[in-house]
């Protein structure tokens, strides 16, 4: 006596497993691809954390901030307010000119405050999910 799966042409019952198949690797590409892009997100509110905590350092040790981000990384002498000259050494290892979707980071500053950003995957300002911007300024701090 033949089983219900016996009467299944085997050509039937192999495509009915290849769309199985197909339908678990849509699925498992899909939990990539967000996991990804939240590693992103993540490694850019990393970054933006640790250019913060420079710019933190730079300002205590100059009195203002820098009026652009390479002034973190390349040690520069220079004057401060009572005139004297004095050597800022590095303040990260390595600068990131550009966040994890590859475009660069927005950074202003009248030396007094400053507002430092990722416009997120789209790379303009605003947006929800993966395109919110990460925003670091002078006003907060290096904990939030």
């Amino acid at each position: 006596m033949r089983t219900l799966v016996d009467r299944i042409p085997i050509a039937a019952r192999i495509a009915v497993t290849g769309l199985a198949m197909l339908l678990v690797a849509a699925l498992v590409v899909r939990a990539i691809a967000r996991a990804t892009e939240q590693a992103k997100v993540s490694r850019a509110e990393a970054e933006i954390a640790i250019l913060k905590r420079a710019l933190d350092r730079y300002y205590f040790d100059n009195g203002a901030y820098p009026t652009v981000l390479d002034a973190l990384y390349n040690p520069t002498a220079h004057k401060s307010a009572s005139g004297q000259i004095k050597y800022v050494g590095r303040y990260v290892s390595d600068l990131p000119e550009h966040d994890p979707w590859g475009n660069p980071f927005y950074y202003e500053s009248d030396g007094q405050m400053y507002v430092l950003k990722s416009f997120g995957a789209d790379g303009v300002p605003g947006g929800t999910g993966n395109n919110s911007d990460i925003v670091a300024d002078a006003n907060m701090t290096s904990s939030e």
